[in-house]
């Protein structure tokens, strides 16, 4: 079973908003077999459900042990509903 997750955190502390957000994403990455997609506004995951859920839950957490104060917004969806890429 497949899940698509899209996140947004927002870390409370001014000096580490960027790089926080920055490090975050590259930890999502960094996990094979999970496919992450980012813009403006937003991170999404897609991938099998455990191992999505997982690292997702283990980042979460990882973020509010070192930064003190964040926000997470999050929505969960099951299969794999990625957008197809624009044609050029």
């Amino acid at each position: 079973m497949n899940i698509s997750i899209e996140l947004s955190l927002y870390p409370l502390a001014e000096d580490q908003y960027k790089s926080e957000i920055w490090a975050f994403i590259r930890r999502l990455r960094d996990t094979e077999d999970l496919d992450v997609v980012t813009n403006g506004m937003s991170t999404q995951v897609f991938g099998e459900y455990d191992l999505a859920m997982n690292k997702v839950m283990a980042e979460i957490k990882r973020v509010h042990s070192t930064t003190g104060a964040a926000v997470f917004v999050c929505k969960f969806i099951s299969g794999h509903h990625a957008q197809p890429e624009a044609e050029s």
